[in-house]
């Protein structure tokens, strides 16, 4: 080493300088993580000749305000570095709007109507008109009974859906709320402070460590700045900013201070974007609505049919009058539909969303519970949400060069950090001591040089306590620090860390290089005896503790988890193997671009559909993804927390976002998780699987309740001209549903696999059950009417003096017999349709049976005591109501053979078939007979989009009739990156308002 020194003192041998470029190595790179630049190109057009055509203007190879030079940027925005005037700044916020986000909002009394437009109201309304308009003559008053009834009904069940809507989130007010409230900005050549939303494009603007950026903007002046946008584009570190970088709205200033021109503001910005992609579809009808359209569906065609039937029966061929039909009209009206469904269901999911706020999630969108159970995908963000989003040192992983330990190597790097107001590395740094306190144990410091953008290193000099020496450290970008080394910078070691650094690189992990030196004497600011290289750290951000778990927990609940995330591809695929999730990743280019030809997959969507996750993609790449998912017919869940997840939290099926998540996050997600981690996700899908089991077994019940009600009355009707009192179907109605709604807390077991809504198995069981019950009905009705066989054996009567074997079946005591049979045995029906086995293995809730108890009691003693002359019922005796519950006991209990009867047959005949088609279309789809279809996940027919509670009749009425405000939306162009679209966009704005004359 010593002659080493001699001959650098004395310089080269003659000769020596050929020899040497004879020799010269090759000129080592070490290109680190991350480290690639973009290279400013100027705009493919006259920058003289502002008039352009709009359509140029969005050509992003003629003008790309993201990297074209800072002063083709002030040649198409018309201004100086001078700033605007303040007249001008006014001309241009009349053009381009304010520098905020505009959300529409609604009419409350709007959107309470709104939850009465749907069929199923459509025939509540119809049924409560019929009974107050329609029920006139005849010597007698309006049905005014029932139409009470429906009315309250109606405004239970609008009351509920309005109070849940209106406390749901908004996502656009959450974006818009977070933008920066001032701005500091230069006009009339003079810095002053205004209101952000007052900025314009070409504004010159200044803001400094802590600032929120207030628009997006490109830097003319920037010392030392590090921007933090890992809510905007997910990028993990903050990034460095030099003079011509682009910086975007609602990222923050971590360090230094810079001054810019604004290229796009407000709607236009990168956060403006993303606003309009959330909740951007026309389409505002959820899964539930879907699956509440096709169970409403069958009701009405079985009620229609009834209907019509009883309208071309009764009139012509029994000659009934006006009021009389009318009546047995709303017997099938107010009994078939299922009136108080929505309301069931609303409750049954607001107690379950009391539920998992247990386990600290909390529900904001009540019906994405329901389409939790059946999420087949979990797209998640990476960056705070599968990982900590905080820097750690690989302690697995450090390299040494020298005769230092990895220990050694860990504690001189923490002693090259600052120990007070720390950036991100420094304190990733000393936050890997086992004691933050050791980063200054034992030493004195001398002097200190923080990072800085040209050196790229920190360095201490410090006095070694134990021994008084004087020792250096640098801690830095390898290339920056193997520069220094001259003790040990051999081909052997340079080769080693050549690898090193690549092995990293490849592996998505950040080289942080340590060297060391000591110094021959006291002065501190003097030179040491040369630097030697001592060690590489590897920093990267780890994945939360309980992620592995909880993606393993997802994939055994049948849930397939993909990572989306804006950090590189290397990053994403060393975070997929540490997760287990695999390391089959795209760059975010595929999606524009389709996979690459010769490629394994025939389409984009068997790509997405393959890929174990995307790395660089930005708002509308992930949108794109859950979209296409969703297009695949899959229920798509996507967790994250930035205000670049928004979007995507919005589109999917289920949005959550999870703890610590920005206002945007949390605005737009249907779920916020309070508790770090995910590990409430998994709490969450076995608690809404339970919920949705809830809430099939309920439409199983409705529905064969619905067949019930219309086939009982209707042959009733034709066979003995019945007329059953439509107020004892609406008792009925109310009893029912008052006891179905403890099926919100009823006890059942989740499914293993994602559920899903087989509606041919609920209908199937229905028709079934419905049939099955009208027979015990009418069955009961031949004995009492036709023979004396109660009469004979239990010595039962008719206080009205009938006697004999053939009875008028409209006698009151006898609507009273067959109000009694209906209410029990309908109700006894759930205890069939809630259980997988025999009805008495799955024991129900407490509350569930004693529900039952109370409403078979008050059936009892109406039917004990209720002299009704109003509704045409009359009191029977105990005989009679005990007969009726021993009959209802005798048909009961072969209910459970009608369910494992239609198990063995029908059902497995339908599983079968479903089990081939999908075969079949898997098989097709493998050799490619028939492309991967693209079907709606959303609201994709006309019955299904009537379902739809705030509807677009509504709105389109709203605005005929003055209500509300027509507020602009903002349509998705081609989705490329957002700043040359925006910067387009101002172009072409004052291209056609020129502030000069050309």
């Amino acid at each position: 080493m010593a002659d080493a020194k001699v001959e650098k003192e004395a310089g080269p041998a003659p000769g020596g300088e050929i020899e040497q470029q004879e020799n010269v190595p090759r000129k080592r790179e070490y290109k680190d993580f991350g480290e690639e630049k973009h290279k400013a190109t100027h705009a493919k057009v006259d920058m003289n000749q502002i008039e352009l055509k709009a359509e140029d203007l969005y050509d992003k190879e003629k003008v790309d305000l993201e990297t074209i030079v800072i002063e083709d940027v002030f040649a198409l925005l018309q201004v100086t570095e001078e700033g605007l005037d303040d007249e001008e700044a006014e001309r241009r916020l009349g053009l381009f709007g304010p520098n905020k986000l505009e959300s529409e909002e609604q009419n409350p009394f709007l959107q309470f109507l709104s939850f009465m437009w749907n069929p199923l109201s459509w025939v509540m309304e119809a049924a409560a008109l019929v009974a107050i308009a329609l029920s006139n003559g005849g010597g007698r008053p309006p049905d005014w009974q029932d139409f009470v009834g429906i009315v309250t009904l109606l405004l239970i069940n609008s009351s509920i859906g309005f109070y849940e809507e209106r406390g749901a989130g908004n996502a656009v007010k959450a974006l818009m709320d977070s933008l920066a409230p001032k701005a500091r900005v230069k006009r009339n050549g003079k810095w002053q402070e205004i209101e952000s939303a007052n900025l314009v494009p070409g504004d010159m603007i200044a803001f400094k460590i802590g600032d929120v950026v207030p628009a997006d903007c490109r830097l003319t002046e920037a010392i030392n700045v590090s921007i933090d946008q890992a809510a905007l584009t997910g990028e993990s570190l903050p990034c460095s900013k030099k003079a011509g970088d682009q910086c975007f709205s609602g990222s923050t200033c971590k360090a230094g201070e810079a001054e810019g021109v604004v290229i796009a503001t407000g709607a236009n910005t990168f956060f403006g974007r993303a606003a309009s992609l959330v909740g951007q579809d026309d389409d505002t009808t959820g899964h539930l609505q879907k699956i509440l359209a096709q169970i409403g569906s069958f009701c009405l065609v079985a009620i229609g049919i009834f209907v019509l039937l009883e309208i071309v029966i009764l009139y012509p061929a029994f000659h009934y009058s006006y009021r009389r039909g009318l009546d047995n009209i709303l017997v099938l009206l107010i009994g078939g539909i299922p009136i108080a469904m929505p309301t069931v269901l609303s409750v049954t999911l607001a107690v379950g969303a009391q539920q998992l706020a247990k386990h600290k999630a909390i529900v904001t969108r009540i019906t994405a519970i329901e389409e939790l159970a059946g999420v087949t995908i979990l797209c998640s963000d990476k960056t705070g949400t599968l990982t900590t989003n905080k820097l750690t040192i690989d302690k697995q992983l450090v390299k040494t060069y020298g005769p230092f330990s990895p220990d050694d190597v860990m504690l001189l790097a923490a002693y090259a950090s600052r120990t007070e107001n720390q950036d991100a590395i420094d304190s990733c740094v000393v936050g890997m001591l086992d004691d933050p306190k050791k980063a200054r144990a034992g030493i004195k410091l001398l002097d200190f040089k923080p990072f800085n953008p040209v050196d790229k290193r920190t360095e201490i000099t410090y006095r070694e306590e134990a021994t008084g020496r004087l020792k250096r450290v640098t801690k830095g970008m390898t290339g920056k620090i193997i520069e220094l080394c001259t003790r040990n910078k051999t081909d052997d070691v340079e080769n080693r860390l050549e690898a090193d650094v690549e092995e990293f690189a490849t592996r998505g992990l950040r080289a942080l290089a340590v060297a060391y030196e000591e110094l021959d004497h006291d002065d501190h600011e003097g030179e040491g005896n040369g630097f030697e290289l001592i060690g590489l750290l590897a920093i990267f951000d780890p994945p939360r503790d309980d992620t592995k778990q909880t993606i393993d927990d997802a994939l055994a609940l049948g849930i397939k988890v993909k990572m989306v995330t804006g950090d590189q591809l290397a990053i994403a695929k060393e975070t997929g193997r540490r997760l287990g999730l695999g390391d089959h990743m795209y760059p975010a280019k595929v999606l524009k671009e389709g996979p690459a030809p010769g490629s394994k997959h025939a389409t984009l969507d068997e790509m997405i559909m393959d890929a174990d996750g995307f790395a660089g993609v930005f708002p509308e790449h992930k949108y794109e993804i859950v979209k296409r998912l969703q297009g695949l017919g899959h229920l798509c869940a996507m967790t994250g927390d930035g205000a670049n997840d928004a979007p995507a939290l919005s589109r999917a099926n289920v949005g959550i976002a999870v703890e610590g998540a920005t206002d945007a996050a949390r605005g737009a997600a249907d779920i916020v998780l309070t508790e770090p981690g995910l590990s409430t996700i998994v709490h969450a899908i076995r608690g809404s699987r339970v919920i949705f089991q809830r809430m099939r077994n309920y439409s199983i019940y409705a529905c064969a309740v619905t067949i019930r009600i219309v086939v009982c009355f209707g042959i009733l009707a034709f066979a003995y001209k019945f007329d059953f009192p439509p107020f004892m179907v609406l008792i009925i109605a109310l009893l029912n549903d008052g006891t179905i709604m403890t099926l919100s807390v009823d006890r059942v077991l989740p499914s293993n696999t994602p559920d899903s809504w087989d509606l041919a198995e609920i209908f199937a069981f229905a028709v079934a059950y419905g049939l099955y019950l009208t027979l015990s009905t009418i069955a009961l009705m031949i004995i009492i009417v036709e023979t004396t066989f109660f009469e004979d054996k239990f010595g039962v009567s008719f206080t009205g003096g009938q006697s004999g074997s053939r009875k008028d079946a409209n006698d009151y005591e006898i609507h009273m017999i067959i109000y009694l049979q209906v209410a029990i045995i309908s109700q006894a029906l759930i205890f069939v349709t809630r259980s997988h086995s025999w009805f008495f293995m799955e024991r129900p809730s407490t509350a569930l049976l004693c529900a039952f108890c109370i409403a078979q009691l008050i059936s009892s003693i109406i039917a004990a005591y209720a002299n009704w002359g109003f509704t045409q019922i009359r009191a029977i005796s105990g005989g009679w109501i005990g007969i009726v519950w021993v009959w209802n006991i005798i048909w009961f209990l072969p209910l459970d053979l009608i369910k494992f009867a239609m198990k063995a047959t029908i059902i497995k005949y339908l599983r079968e078939r479903k089990a081939r088609q999908v075969a079949e279309l898997v098989a097709q789809q493998a050799h490619g007979e028939v492309p991967l279809t693209r079907t709606q996940s959303r609201a994709a027919s006309l019955h299904e989009s009537l379902y739809s509670n705030r509807v677009s009749f509504i709105r389109r009425a709203a605005r005929k009739v003055g209500f509300g405000t027509n507020a602009p939306r903002m349509a998705p162009n081609e989705l490329t990156r957002f700043a040359s679209i925006q910067a387009s966009q101002s172009g072409a704005v004052l291209a056609r308002n020129p502030s000069r004359p050309h």
